[in-house]
């Protein structure tokens, strides 16, 4: 019953307790000046004035909406409003006493006493209130909970630690804190001291009895998480760390929220930041259409490009199930903004041209491709079909419609490609950037190119934990395979980052993505971070390469360059297209054999428009070659 009276008549209470409040500091500052013997020839001042303090200061209290905030969160802004609140209050009492004449007789140091009564007595309540909600009279070792050690003493480790002091749910014994920044060292945060360093973590997990870890660093570099993790692993030790700033704006964690160390946590580069003010500019107020909007790049390139304000959003799939479920999730995280979802084949013109003549967008992000490697090696046919024509016909309608802009997802096996799913993409790279009819249309056409996405539909670390679920060995092509890698979140700020730079214009993009990943060494972290011991609890098979598969990718071919840009992270690709002559011939033969449904045709055509592509590809060009002959 108390709580149901103290929330549902909480602003009567407050200002009662104000009415009470200050007339008692207002005695005190007498009694203070007097030495707490108020003369008999003073109280008529006190009483004549008490009722224009007490309305000044009500006046001044509501006006600052001293009235309406949580006292369980006070802080130093509502400091602030106290003071202001408190000291134009006191101005007005002055002022009421010049304007009725009983200035002359008032103790002016009176004035100055309950303005620092009044601060003590006000924000102490306050942060009284606040000190009980939080529990800081209840000693730490108190508590109940995990014995804990917390990696960093920053902003996160002070968040984290004010979180665990206001909720009571959260059950965790702060032993200490470890920071490499010397000038830490024996200090305290909310009472926790920094208690080493994070080359001491072992030993301190042995000698304090740690059972738990908590990364309070989301900007660490992968070999410093490499060197958190580890000596957790070997103890046995729970571990976990806080969500970065990004994750808590785009909702995918809460504040004082931990989550397990992830693989891509642990992987060999760092998460590259990229500047986006320049793609807000480009974006916002327009018309932004999203082919393959309902795949794993694509649905994040919607999200991404919604969080920019633009007039609408066009997103597009052939799959119906999977666009269905992102447009839930964009209309529930932007509900004002006008977002289409449009279910359409993109090797359809006739679908193509209406969606266009509708919709008429600005930007245009063709991210619509078949991408699975091994799969596009039986399914030639429809590897052209869908990632080379496709991307011809919705190119053209860009220009036909006046895009301003269309950037094409490309990816690292269009280099040197041994794959039909990587040639096709080379070949779509042409034609953005070498069709005759859109080299002269006013759309601005590029592409980006990067490497595998870590987390995307049917790449390796889904499939290595399918796998782990169902009790099965993970499966790795070779012992010596490497992959370049990206977050997904990652890949699409490239992307968007590659639409705004002036210098990408008519050029193809790649990011700086550091040094590549062997895939033994993800599978095997993937399994420690699981709380398993890889090839004991969980095999490791070596497989083979699939077909088309190189045990090594590339970013750029020798006859390729790349310069640099404005931005550290991302290079123009400098390569040289095929001529009109040569790229239209090779588009009507490809045309022709996807009509008829010849594989080989397909395979001759795509080899013909990339003669830098490699085994297997080749040979297999070759042999479809020799049974033309």
């Amino acid at each position: 019953m108390l709580p149901y009276v103290l929330v549902r008549f909480r602003r009567p209470l407050i200002v009662g307790l104000h009415l009470l409040l200050i007339p008692l500091a207002y005695r005190f500052a007498f009694g203070l000046r007097f030495d707490l013997h108020v003369p008999d020839a003073v109280e008529p001042i006190f009483w004549a004035t008490l009722p224009y303090l007490v309305g000044a200061r009500l006046a001044s209290f509501l006006a600052f909406g001293l009235f309406q905030g949580w006292w369980r969160h006070v802080g130093m802004r509502d400091l602030i409003d106290l003071v202001r609140a408190v000291t134009t209050s006191s101005a007005l009492l002055l002022g009421l006493l010049f304007l009725t004449d009983q200035l002359a007789g008032f103790p002016r140091s009176v004035l100055v006493l309950d303005w620092v009564l009044a601060l003590l007595v006000f924000g102490g309540i306050r942060f009284l209130v606040r000190a009980v909600r939080e529990r800081h009279f209840i000693p730490w070792r108190a508590q109940r909970g995990k014995r804990t050690l917390i990696v960093g003493a920053g902003n996160a480790a002070e968040r984290l630690l004010r979180h665990f002091h206001r909720d009571e749910s959260d059950e965790i014994y702060p032993v200490g804190l470890v920071d490499d920044d010397p000038g830490k060292m024996r200090m305290r945060m909310h009472g926790v001291p920094v208690i080493g360093t994070t080359a001491e973590i072992p030993q301190l997990i042995r000698d304090r009895g740690i059972e738990r870890v908590v990364i309070a660093i989301p900007s660490a570099t992968r070999d410093e998480m490499r060197r958190i993790v580890q000596p957790c692993m070997d103890a046995d030790v729970d571990f976990q760390i806080v969500p970065s700033m990004r994750e808590l704006l785009d909702g995918r964690a809460r504040l004082g929220e931990l989550r397990p160390v992830q693989i891509e946590d642990l992987l060999g580069r760092d998460t590259v930041a990229l500047e986006l003010d320049g793609v807000r500019e480009d974006l916002e107020g327009r018309v932004v259409l999203v082919t393959g909007g309902a795949g794993s790049i694509g649905s994040e390139l919607a999200r991404q490009v919604a969080a920019m304000e633009p007039r609408r959003l066009v997103v597009l799939d052939q799959a119906e199930t999977p666009l269905y479920f992102a447009m839930l999730e964009l209309v529930r995280a932007h509900p004002r903004l006008d977002i289409v979802p449009v279910v359409a084949d993109i090797t359809n013109e006739g679908r193509m041209e209406s969606v266009f003549a509708e919709h008429r967008p600005d930007c245009v992000f063709h991210a619509a491709a078949y991408k699975h490697v091994p799969l596009m090696e039986d399914n030639a046919v429809e590897a052209v079909r869908n990632n080379t024509l496709g991307t011809l016909c919705v190119a053209q309608m860009a220009a036909r419609f006046g895009a301003d802009k269309f950037v094409l997802i490309s990816t690292d096996k269009a280099v040197h490609p041994s794959s039909v799913m990587g040639a096709t993409k080379r070949v779509a790279e042409q034609v953005v950037l070498g069709w005759p009819s859109l080299r002269r249309a006013g759309t601005d056409f590029r592409a980006v190119r990067f490497g595998n996405v870590l987390g995307s539909d049917g790449s390796v670390l889904p499939l290595f934990r399918r796998l782990m679920d169902a009790g099965q060995p993970l499966t790795v092509t070779h012992p010596d395979v490497t992959r370049y890698f990206m977050t997904i979140p990652e890949a699409v700020q490239l992307v968007l980052q590659a639409s705004a730079i002036p210098e990408a214009a008519g050029r193809i993009c790649m990011l700086d993505m550091g040094e590549p990943v062997r895939i033994v060494e993800l599978a095997e972290n993937l399994i420690r971070l699981s709380g398993l011991e890889p090839y004991r609890d969980v095999p490791i098979v070596f497989t083979g390469l699939r077909p088309g598969e190189k045990l090594h990718e590339e970013l750029m071919s020798e006859h390729e360059a790349t310069i640099p840009t404005a931005l550290a992270k991302i290079r123009i690709v400098q390569s040289n297209e095929p001529a009109p002559d040569t790229l239209m011939p090779g588009l009507d033969r490809l045309g022709a054999a996807v009509e008829v449904g010849s594989a080989e045709d397909c395979l001759l055509g795509i080899c013909a428009l990339v003669p830098e592509c490699v085994a297997p590809l080749r040979e297999r060009g070759l042999e479809a070659a020799a049974a033309a002959r």
